[in-house]
């Protein structure tokens, strides 16, 4: 049975745990909780806002999978300070940003992630996780 989440404007709204497999579902799971929170609290939902906090879940899930040993833990809350995405992995490495090219100068693929969460983030953080892994949390303002 699945657990239902709150839908009060005067809490948060907080999608059940359940780990996503993909980039794409995560985004799925964000968009469907921002929609169901800006209806039940008649919030006007920016789409460019939107488009970001989808970005940002797009980059950290990626990340996750590539770099992090797998996605290990996903959460959603929405509340007045905007989209709280949470990504969890197995890794203890610290996310950096990667130089755009390598050391002959050839432009690579890759390494633009975690400068564009920063970016769109109001607030971005990384917590090592006490049995191993860490949590990345970035929260995207919705205005």
């Amino acid at each position: 049975m699945r657990e239902k989440h709150r839908t009060s404007c005067s809490g948060t709204l907080r999608e059940p745990r359940r780990v996503p497999c993909r980039p794409a579902d995560a985004r799925s799971t964000v968009r469907r909780v921002v929609a169901e929170r800006c209806r039940a609290c008649a919030i006007r939902c920016d789409a460019a806002a939107m488009a970001d906090a989808l970005l940002v879940t797009s980059e950290l899930t990626t990340n996750a999978i590539l770099h992090g040993g797998g996605i290990t833990g996903f959460d959603v809350d929405v509340d007045s300070g905007g989209v709280r995405v949470s990504v969890s992995d197995r890794s203890d490495e610290l996310p950096v940003a990667a130089p755009p090219g390598d050391e002959r100068g050839r432009t690579r693929p890759g390494g633009r992630g975690w400068p564009i969460v920063c970016r769109l983030a109001r607030d971005v953080r990384v917590a090592q996780l006490p049995c191993g892994g860490k949590r990345i949390t970035a929260v995207v303002p919705l205005r």
